[in-house]
């Protein structure tokens, strides 16, 4: 016999079974369980609080939830999908374990308020592991700075070399912008930490609940101010995707430059044999795959934000069903992300850096041509005739394939009387990285400053 459903009283006729298999969401949103476990054991103890429940019927509803709960965990609980969605699992079974009591749950609330519940809490561990796995990233970067703190690497613009930097600056690089992420992710769980629950259908309840109690059980610190929308508000699960987008487009970055340094071309990294696949055909390869992995899921991430935002881009008020389409979206970019935070930081930590060719690049490209015209400057000409002037010695340096740290001073007069006997000095690599030492640049000492505060950033919450 079929299940009788939970709305039937106002149908004749059983539902299309086509119908059920299409409106179920029962394959996805039982990841919800443990969720909308613990968000209907807050409502029961809260209908006892206002009297709506007995205490008798209220433990009796919680131990239920309880033993459903274990049963869930140890994989013995039934789904079916003529029951819809988890919600309506969890309801029936309670019934079938407790009898009539259990339909008591339900009082004063609905499905619209308590599926925005299960998402926001949900969310609230998503967030918090997504947080985590960005701190164990941007550790590695500190740790693999500071091993680095005294290799020099070219820096580029447009993907030409520009200027010499540290390694560690450029890994730092990375610190900062994962940090903004992590910042980001922080931010955004105070629009999730919102209690929707007590908001009804969309009008609120004829029955005198107290919703302040539900958030101090679930450690809600506000509460929804419009029942509408309560239900309908998914502005949070933007919030996060667009966190996740952001954080997988950074991500990617990182992939391709590692993508790039791991060629042959560049040769700036040996990527770990464990972090790396071969050709089927070609025995000599080593191809980065995790890295184009993580670049392509971006791409991925992506697609759910703007699945999500085209959802919802013409509801209108309140709650529709629509907003089944708002979980998988969710789950999927959640799940992407911490499998790119998973990977990531065994496979940075095995990368072998090679700084021999980094500093060989660096050497070649005239990164210190800005240090020479910077020379001229300290003795009083104007920048942009500096630059000129720096610029035609590079052309003739090109030319006659020189560099210009092997110009003779004789040379160099040939172009400006300015130039004196300490030019050299100011031609060196090193030297060019560490006259850097305005706040925030690459000299080392600014370098090994910020890994002590990076270290201090990683201790906070």
């Amino acid at each position: 016999m079929a299940r009788k459903k939970a709305w039937g009283g106002r149908f004749s006729t059983e539902t299309h079974k086509q119908v059920e298999a299409f409106t179920a969401s029962i394959d996805f949103d039982r990841r919800l369980a443990p969720y909308d476990i613990a968000g209907s054991i807050a409502h029961a103890r809260m209908l006892a609080k206002c009297g709506i429940l007995t205490k008798a019927e209220a433990d009796s509803i919680v131990g239920g939830l309880e033993e459903i709960r274990e049963e869930i965990a140890r994989g013995d609980f039934r789904y079916d999908h003529a029951l819809e969605d988890i919600h309506m699992h969890v309801e029936r079974r309670l019934t079938d374990k407790i009898g009539v009591v259990g339909g008591k749950l339900h009082t004063a609330r609905s499905r619209n308020d308590q599926v925005a519940l299960d998402l926001r809490l949900y969310l609230r561990d998503a967030i918090g592991a997504i947080r985590d796995g960005i701190r164990t990233l941007q550790s590695v970067f500190v740790s693999k700075a500071e091993v680095h703190l005294n290799t020099v690497m070219p820096g580029y613009t447009h993907l030409q070399r520009a200027q010499p930097i540290l390694l560690a600056h450029h890994l730092l690089a990375y610190f900062e912008m994962f940090q903004r992420d992590r910042d980001r992710f922080a931010d955004c769980l105070t629009r999730v930490n919102v209690l929707p629950l007590g908001a009804g259908a969309l009008a609120g309840t004829t029955f005198p609940i107290d919703r302040a109690y539900v958030a101090k059980l679930l450690d809600f610190p506000t509460v929804a101010a419009n029942s509408e929308d309560a239900v309908s508000d998914r502005d949070f699960a933007v919030e996060f995707l667009s966190c996740c987008a952001i954080l997988a487009m950074h991500v990617s970055r990182l992939a391709e430059e590692l993508i790039l340094w791991a060629s042959a071309e560049f040769g700036f990294i040996e990527l770990p044999d464990a972090f790396a696949t071969g050709s089927s055909i070609m025995p000599q390869k080593k191809n980065p795959d995790v890295a184009e992995l993580a670049r392509g899921k971006a791409g991925r991430v992506y697609g759910d934000l703007m699945s999500l935002l085209t959802v919802l881009k013409g509801l209108p008020m309140s709650y529709n069903r629509d907003l089944q389409e708002d979980k998988e979206p969710v789950f999927d970019a959640a799940d992407t992300v911490r499998q790119m935070l998973e990977v990531l930081p065994p496979m940075l930590t095995a990368i072998i850096f090679r700084a021999d060719r980094m500093r060989a690049a660096t050497a070649d490209g005239f990164l210190n041509a800005t240090d020479l015209a910077d020379y001229l400057v300290t003795k009083g000409v104007p920048f942009r005739e500096a630059h000129e002037i720096v610029g035609r010695i590079v052309r003739q340096c090109l030319e006659a394939g020189e560099r210009l740290e092997s110009l003779p001073l004789a040379r160099l007069r040939q172009f400006s009387q300015a130039f004196g006997t300490d030019v050299g000095k100011h031609l060196a690599l090193d030297a060019c990285v560490e006259r850097r030492q305005s706040a925030g640049g690459t000299s080392s000492r600014r370098v090994a400053e910020a890994i002590q505060v990076a270290k201090r950033t990683l201790r906070r919450p």
